[in-house]
């Protein structure tokens, strides 16, 4: 029970760290989470975690490297091969080296064993460290390739270089040939490996489904488990779990490739377990960072033995060789592509950019905290807890340099859309829409042909039609709008209240009125966009998720028993017409007159289609699949503004103003 509270509290704590960094955008979401997880720790709630490094890696580090092995350009990666394993592999070894023999000769009681697995653990970058403070800012397309390509090969490099580091200072015996035919070994195993599992895995999911088992859900359960899966066996075989994980990401991104259209909502599923997964993992990596960081800082403060102000010293000391070792690399690397290959020479801002996101992260600490106890002759593990220390202060000192710098730095970037400047606007809008378009297009399967056709024709007309209203840019327009919503809400407030009239007098069946409450609360959600009706619509969803667990009915209705549901649903959607159009007009006054009646008139046309048998179909309310079609186009084109705000093409500002045309969108297509 423990457990699980400390979970919840964790959980929201994520949702919390959130809601300060949109007031607060400036300062990265790592620094929020790592902020919370010490203050809980210091609070007196008895929450504490201790870091597991095994539990650690399965847990967060495979998924989250999977998911960037899927989602990264392989063919960019390619280009930057040549940089990417430069820093992955070269300045990795460089820094166990150099750092090394730094450490040991600031440091004497640390052993140079034991200073080599310290440079070693401080090697690697943290993806998600920086993914989450590029997600803020804008860095050059390369360098951010570069930063990707890097994080998801130095943990294998850092982490294998540390396993050899620490075997040396347990056991005193080190060879250099063998380390380095066992490093190779291991790297191209795991990649191999990591491949292998990937392909076996996928070849198992198409298996299924050949067998008739079309469930979203299995699969995309299968998907979840594929990088838990590769890591565990490639380590029990001895292999890089991590380069497997890689290797397992980018062989599912092949796969989506290759068979994008048949799966498509597969697909969509996926993105969005996905994407609620990683949201919490994410959170849950710095969080745990931060509520381990007081034991350690704890433990060398207890130590008398040891001089606070000296180690806080180390801590700076080391960062700055880390920082300044990185910057010399890429310098001469830089230099030497210049000469050899003809290439043009880094200008010292990318360099500079590309050494301040050099962030140390969770993965720093927990391969610091799995250093052994003991040496093997039984004596303790010297100067264990200040090499844990010095990891951790190291982490925090990394992200807050790229904080302060990396905004001075890469702020004056490529210029950003802005709203108000119409020729970037429009060009922003006009990828939205695409997006959206894309989506349909990508749909079209022989099976859905006949939902899909339409479905991207009414999706155009509308879209062509709301897009000519905001260019013309019309505050009367825009006015004219709001007090249309006015107006239609009042009729869904009075749909309803005569829908309840209905049901009450037992006038229509019970599922026929849960179907058109359905419509009308979504309507009233994407019109009014209240608390309240949020609220309503998911007291409605909570209501009929529970009455088909209980009902235990799933029988096929007849054509008969559709035919009197849709006669049904027909005579009460008139009824609740007749009694939008009396509330509407009993609401008119001078300044919504025209809004109104527009309304009102939208109202008689659906009560003339209804009476001719014309307006809807299939189950005698609405072509569903047709539906679901175009709001899974209106969510990739709300994926497509969130993306291009986090990649910078586009500000807040703009952004929000996109999300409102995407808004009235949806609406127009509940509306229809």
């Amino acid at each position: 029970m423990e457990t699980f509270l400390v979970v919840l509290v964790l959980l929201g704590l994520i949702a919390i760290s959130n809601i300060i960094n949109r007031f607060i955008p400036s300062v990265p979401i790592p620094i929020i989470q790592i902020g919370l997880g010490v203050m809980v720790v210091l609070m007196p709630l008895g929450i504490h975690m201790i870091l597991e490094p095994e539990l650690f890696f399965v847990l967060f580090i495979a998924p989250l490297l999977f998911n960037d092995g899927k989602r990264t350009p392989r063919n960019e990666l390619w280009k930057l091969r040549g940089p990417i394993l430069m820093l992955a592999l070269g300045l990795v070894f460089a820094t166990v080296l150099i750092a090394g023999y730094s450490i040991n000769w600031m440091i004497p009681t640390i052993p140079l064993a034991a200073a080599f697995a310290l440079g070693a653990i401080l090697s690697p970058t943290d993806a998600v460290a920086v993914s989450a403070i590029a997600g803020r800012v804008h860095l050059p397309k390369s360098i951010h390739r570069i930063l990707e390509g890097e994080s998801l090969m130095n943990d294998a490099s850092g982490l294998v270089a540390f396993n050899f580091a620490i075997a040396a200072a347990v056991t005193g015996v080190f060879s250099l040939p063998k380390a380095s035919i066992s490093f190779v070994v291991i790297a191209v195993g795991g990649l191999v490996i990591g491949a292998l599992l990937a392909f076996l895995l996928i070849r198992l999911s198409v298996i299924i489904r050949r067998l008739g088992m079309e469930d979203i859900t299995v699969h995309v359960l299968l998907q979840i488990l594929t990088p838990f899966i590769i890591y565990l066996i490639s380590e029990e075989i001895g292999v890089s779990g991590i380069l497997a994980v890689v290797a397992g990401g980018i062989i599912h991104a092949v796969e989506k490739d290759r068979a994008a259209s048949p799966q498509y909502k597969l697909q969509l599923v996926s993105a969005s377990t996905w994407s609620v997964l990683l949201y919490v993992l994410n959170g849950l990596v710095f969080l745990i960072l931060g509520l381990s960081i007081p034991d350690v800082i704890e433990v060398i403060y207890r130590d008398t033995a040891v001089d606070n102000l000296m180690v806080v010293g180390y801590v700076l000391a080391i960062t700055m060789l880390l920082f300044v070792l990185r910057f010399v690399w890429v310098y001469v690397f830089s230099l030497v592509g210049s000469r050899l290959r003809k290439m043009e020479k880094s200008s010292v801002k990318s360099l500079l950019i590309l050494t301040i996101s050099g962030v140390r992260g969770a993965v720093t600490l927990a391969g610091a905290f799995s250093i052994p106890f003991v040496l093997g002759d039984g004596s303790p593990f010297p100067e264990r807890d200040l090499i844990i220390f010095i990891a951790a202060g190291v982490i925090l000192m990394s992200l807050l340099i790229a904080s302060v710098f990396l905004p001075i730095l890469a702020g004056k970037g490529e210029p950003v859309a802005e709203s108000g400047d119409t020729g970037a606007e429009q060009a922003a809008k006009s990828k939205v829409i695409a997006a959206g378009i894309t989506m349909l297009q990508s749909m079209m399967t022989e099976e859905s042909k006949e939902s899909a056709l339409p479905a991207l024709s009414e999706f155009r007309e509308r879209v062509q039609s709301l897009n000519r209203e905001d260019q013309a840019n019309d505050p009367a327009l825009e006015d004219f709008r709001r007090l249309g919503v006015e107006a239609r809400i009042v009729g869904l407030q009075a749909e309803r209240k005569e829908l309840n009239q209905l049901l009450e007098n037992n006038e229509i069946p019970a599922s026929v009125a849960q179907k058109l409450e359905e419509f009308l609360n979504h309507s009233e959600v994407f019109l009014a966009r209240s608390l309240n009706s949020q609220i309503r619509i998911s007291i409605t969803e909570i209501r009929r998720l529970f009455a088909g667990m209980f009902s235990g009915q799933n029988e096929e209705k007849t054509s008969q028993q559709m035919l009197e549901q849709a006669g049904c649903a027909r005579e009460a959607k008139i009824a609740m017409a007749h009694a939008a159009i009396a509330a509407v007009n009993a609401s008119k006054n001078e300044n919504n007159r025209r809004a109104a009646e527009k309304i009102a008139s939208s109202y008689e046309q659906l009560i003339s289609r209804l009476e001719q048998g014309t307006g809807w179909t299939k189950d005698g309310l609405v072509d569903n699949q047709k539906l679901e079609m175009k709001l899974k186009a209106i969510q990739e084109q709300r994926d497509k503004v969130q993306q291009m705000y986090q990649d910078g093409t586009i500000n807040r500002k703009l952004a929000v103003k996109l999300r409102k045309f995407v808004d009235h969108l949806e609406t127009s297509i509940w509306e229809d």
